[in-house]
C-alpha cells in the first residue's frame, strides 16, 4: 500500500517541481526584460544573443542541480535546513512576482541600468541573474533533493532543459510576445505566478520542518 502511494503521489510531485523551477526561471518575464534591453538590435544578434544566454543558464542550473548537495554535505547543511532557508528565499521571490512590476523580479534597477550599456549582455544580466537568478538556482537544488530515484532525478534534469527551451522560445518570440500581452497582460502573468510560487514556497518550508530531526522524533 506504501509503495501505491509513492507511484500516485510521484506525477504530483513532479509536476509541482516541474511548476517551481518554470516560475522562478520565468519564460514570459524573461522575455519581456530581453525585449527592452534588446531594443533596436538587429535581429540576427538576438537570436545569438538569447542561444547563448540560455546555453550558459541551463548550464549553471544543471551544476547547481547535480552537485548543490554535494556543496551542501561540504557544508554541513543538512537538506531539511536547506529545504526551510531556499524556501524562504523562494516565497521573498514570490512577494517580489507578486507586488513589484513584471518582469523586473531578477535584476534591480541599477542592474538594468548597467545591462543597458554597450557590451555583451548574454552573461550579465541575461543568463545571471535574470534566468539562473538565486530563486532559480535554489530551486534547482531543492526539486533536486526530493528525487528518490535515477529516474526522478533524470526527469529534474529533463525539466531544467525544458524551462530553458521554453525560455528561449520566448526570449525569440519576445516582440510578439509583448504586444500581445501588453504591460497588463504581462503584469498579470507574474503575479499568478508569485502566488503559485509562494504556495509552493510554504510546501518546502513545510517538507523542510517535517524531516527536522527535532521534529521528526
Amino acid at each position: 500500500m506504501r509503495q501505491w502511494d509513492v507511484v500516485m503521489h510521484a506525477p504530483s510531485g513532479m509536476l509541482s517541481s516541474f511548476i517551481t523551477l518554470l516560475v522562478t526561471i520565468g519564460p514570459i518575464e524573461t522575455a519581456v526584460v530581453f525585449a527592452g534591453l534588446t531594443s533596436g538590435i538587429h535581429r540576427s544578434d538576438r537570436i545569438s544573443l538569447a542561444a547563448r544566454s540560455v546555453l550558459i543558464a541551463v548550464s549553471v542550473l544543471l551544476l547547481f542541480a547535480l552537485a548543490g548537495g554535494i556543496v551542501l554535505s561540504l557544508l554541513h547543511i543538512s537538506l531539511p535546513a536547506f529545504r526551510v532557508a531556499g524556501g524562504a528565499l523562494l516565497f521573498l521571490q514570490a512577494l517580489t512576482l507578486t507586488f513589484s512590476s513584471p518582469g523586473l523580479s531578477s535584476i534591480s534597477e541599477g542592474e538594468r541600468r548597467e545591462a543597458e550599456q554597450p557590451g555583451d549582455i548574454a552573461v550579465f544580466p541575461l543568463a545571471f541573474p535574470l534566468i539562473a537568478g538565486p530563486g532559480s538556482l535554489s530551486a534547482a537544488v531543492l526539486v533536486m533533493g526530493r528525487a528518490q530515484s535515477l529516474v526522478e532525478a533524470g526527469g529534474v534534469l529533463g525539466m531544467i532543459v525544458v524551462c530553458a527551451l521554453l525560455t528561449w522560445l520566448a526570449m525569440l518570440a519576445a516582440d510578439r510576445l509583448v504586444r500581445l500581452l501588453g504591460s497588463t497582460g504581462a503584469d498579470v502573468v507574474g503575479r499568478i505566478s508569485g502566488v503559485l510560487l509562494a504556495g509552493l514556497a510554504i510546501q518546502f518550508i513545510f517538507d523542510g520542518l517535517a524531516a527536522a530531526p527535532f521534529l521528526a522524533r
